[in-house]
């Protein structure tokens, strides 16, 4: 239910089974991303939901949270025949697929590598263009992104096209280097 990494290639066998694992992009009813997340799982069908943490106080009392970075979706890796599975867990609104695999693969993983580290990382849901740069050190080295200037910080989004969302994360200007 939290980041995890992805699975292999596109090409790989899932359960012995013949066929090619592509990525689909489940667009979820109203605050059912959890719940189709756990229902993949004891369905033994690969999904990511990218979260991250978040404190609230209430009344003297602290509580951690994992929220959804996407809310709304969920990110599944398989078989083209286990769609109607996905349909009949009654939590899917909409079952988007993947044109260019690759990219959303590699997009994906950038932004899971950064939910992995102790960067503060939060969803930025306006894309805007901007400069290319890729991130020269830290355990995001080597990462491209796109630079939103804020006060302070840098704000590097990574990007995943397919749902026109980024994710956002804070780092030095000196960090970084234009593309």
């Amino acid at each position: 239910m939290t980041s995890e990494s992805i699975p292999g290639s596109a090409g790989e066998e899932l359960n012995g089974q013949e066929g090619r694992l592509d990525w689909f992009v489940a667009h979820t009813r109203p605050r059912c991303e959890k719940k189709l997340a756990q229902f993949c799982e004891r369905e033994k069908i690969c999904a990511t939901l990218p979260c991250y943490r978040t404190v609230h106080r209430y009344r003297g009392k602290t509580v951690a949270f994992q929220k959804p970075l996407f809310p709304g979706y969920v990110f599944l890796h398989l078989l083209a025949l286990q769609r109607q599975r996905i349909y009949q867990s009654d939590y899917v609104a909409n079952l988007l697929e993947v044109i260019d695999q690759e990219l959303f693969a590699r997009q994906l993983n950038d932004i899971l590598l950064a939910l992995e580290t102790d960067l503060e990382v939060h969803l930025a849901p306006d894309i805007k263009p901007g400069c290319q740069v890729r991130i020269k050190t830290g355990p995001l080295r080597g990462v491209l992104g796109w630079v939103e200037n804020r006060t302070g910080l840098v704000q590097v989004l990574l990007r995943l096209d397919f749902i026109n969302q980024a994710a956002a994360v804070r780092i030095e200007a000196d960090n970084l280097e234009l593309v």
